[in-house]
């Protein structure tokens, strides 16, 4: 799917076919959404531009993630979606090439629909490919930050689960894992960011006066990694908390076995003098001997237990 959003005027208007791409004028943004061979073909051709392959945007290296050719920005930067199945990193590549914007994805996103929202709301505000692409990252962090803050009341109510409880229980420590993984991946995709920019910001063929807006979309990113951090610092506290219930817990289980050792170590000295076979053992040839031995050893085991409770063991 190729979508194609062009200025007429002073609205933003879009196109399906791709085939119009050489007939339109005011081209701002070109949207390649899991394109077919043909289609992408079509779109190299037609604007003299050349993507990079699946596995080239995925790359790591430097080299990879920002580098310009032909006058035109290259930037491939990793993008996190978080729904109801899970969550999931998916690349995202940038070209800017004289202040047109194309696009290069695998899959829908929730960040490109809501650009296209705002851009129906205030199209004056977009006078190129370049306004796209930051409205694009900032739509971007925005999601990351609601996210964040959602990881955040998440944590918050684990926090007061513990407390109330005072209960360590096995899925509270696989929520704590999992919003970990989430904070990390979070953290991982804003680093990401971060990298890319600081390379558009160097770049000579971003326009001078949009470099200001891209400094405040890298505060925004630096404001979110001391978000995560904090995060973390919390998560760890949680999972400290829980390992030190369970520790409670193990505690209390091997304090109740230990006295009820010791409660019952007495009667088995008893029970085993009386049974000795020895011909003269005292009260043996009585016929009260039994009940004597009886109330000796429930008479040891409440002495233990009143001397535990007065020191306040248990």
């Amino acid at each position: 799917m190729v979508r194609i959003f062009y200025k007429e005027g002073r609205l933003i208007k879009r196109e399906n076919d791709v085939r119009e791409l050489g007939k339109v004028k005011n081209l701002v943004w070109v949207d390649l959404q899991s394109p077919s061979p043909e289609e992408e073909e079509w779109v190299e051709n037609k604007c003299n531009i050349s993507f990079q392959t699946p596995q080239e945007i995925v790359e790591i290296e430097s080299s990879s993630r920002f580098f310009e050719q032909n006058e035109t920005i290259n930037a491939n930067s990793n993008f996190l979606r978080i729904d109801r199945d899970g969550y999931e990193t998916y690349p995202v590549s940038f070209l800017l090439n004289h202040n047109v914007l194309f696009t290069y994805r695998r899959g829908d996103s929730k960040t490109f629909a809501d650009v296209v929202k705002k851009m129906k709301v205030s199209p004056e505000g977009i006078q190129g490919g370049v306004d796209f692409m930051l409205l694009l990252l900032e739509t971007r962090i925005e999601a990351d930050a609601d996210s964040l803050e959602g990881i955040s009341r998440d944590i918050s109510a684990i926090s007061k689960d513990l407390t109330h409880e005072q209960k360590a229980r096995q899925e509270v420590l696989i929520r704590i894992s999992g919003l970990q993984e989430i904070t990390m991946m979070l953290r991982e995709t804003s680093i990401d960011k971060q990298r890319v920019l600081s390379g558009i910001l160097r770049s000579q063929y971003f326009p001078e006066d949009r470099k200001e807006h891209l400094r405040i979309i890298l505060k925004d990113i630096s404001s979110l990694l001391e978000y995560t951090t904090f995060n973390f610092e919390r998560l760890e506290y949680l999972q400290n908390t829980f390992m030190g219930l369970i520790n409670l817990e193990q505690s209390q289980v091997i304090k109740i076995f230990t006295v009820v050792t010791i409660i019952f170590m007495p009667p088995t000295l008893i029970a085993g003098i009386f049974g000795m076979n020895y011909d003269h053992i005292p009260t043996t040839s009585h016929t009260w001997g039994f009940g004597l031995s009886l109330f000796l050893m429930v008479l040891s085991s409440l002495i233990v237990l009143w001397f535990f409770r007065r020191k306040r063991w248990i």
